[in-house]
């Protein structure tokens, strides 16, 4: 159980939240919590939400994107006020992970929501000082569907690049035209397999096929795509 310290709109339809938890034990960047809502006639949902924050603090954020069919997004989005309880279990997962000891090359691949395990590692990354190359593909309807913008562009630096993608409406002067991420947009806009990065792919799940598909026939082993999806199969 935590208790809601500060919540933050990033998005016309998603927010970060942030949650105080005493005796939190610390989480791995791109570790997940389950988070329960209860219904005063008893019934509850379960949703898994990534966690954006990676350090050894007693304080948690989380970052949601409203679902129009949701159970729970609508509430954490739209209701959920700091000094709210929260009900949750985790740090969960072991396998969607990135640890300051890695030294090879990193390429993240967000769309639209799914960049927040993606920011905790990008966070892991400058707080622990490692020179490991990391490069982000972040792929956005517009704009004003991107999460953390101001962080990331203060943390885009030597050590990270970050490549955005528009899929609906670019911005006014923007090079290149929206359109969805394709094998062409990779294989120019990110780390070639032949430099052996470790990958990570997280966004709905329509997204994280067609990517993880693509990667595939741009020569990248399968085993070194891990993907997290969300939405239907």
């Amino acid at each position: 159980m935590g208790t809601v310290t500060a919540v933050h709109t990033e998005t016309p339809t998603g927010r970060s939240i942030t949650i105080s938890v005493p005796g939190w034990p610390g989480n791995v960047a791109g570790q997940h919590v389950d988070v329960r809502l209860s219904a005063p006639d008893g019934y509850q949902a379960v949703r898994s939400y990534s966690i954006a924050s990676a350090d050894s603090s007693e304080t948690v954020q989380l970052a949601v994107d409203r679902l129009p069919d949701g159970e729970v997004s609508p509430y954490l989005v739209d209701e959920l006020r700091p000094g709210d309880e929260l009900e949750f279990r985790g740090p969960l997962g072991g396998w969607f992970v990135w640890r300051p000891t890695q030294t090879e090359p990193v390429q993240l691949i967000g769309g639209g929501s799914g960049i927040v395990p993606l920011v905790a590692m990008i966070r892991s990354h400058a707080a622990s000082g490692s020179t490991a190359r990391f490069k982000l593909l972040y792929s956005v309807r517009t704009a004003a569907d991107a999460f953390f913008v101001d962080e990331l562009a203060a943390l885009e630096g030597e050590n990270l690049e970050i490549t955005w993608v528009y899929t609906r409406v670019a911005p006014e002067g923007w090079p290149t035209p929206a359109g969805r991420v394709n094998t062409e947009i990779l294989r120019a806009a990110t780390i070639p397999a032949t430099d052996a990065p470790a990958v990570f792919v997280c966004g709905p799940t329509g997204f994280v096929e067609s990517v993880a598909n693509s990667l595939v026939e741009l020569g990248h082993e399968p085993g070194r795509v891990k993907t997290e999806r969300f939405g239907g199969a």
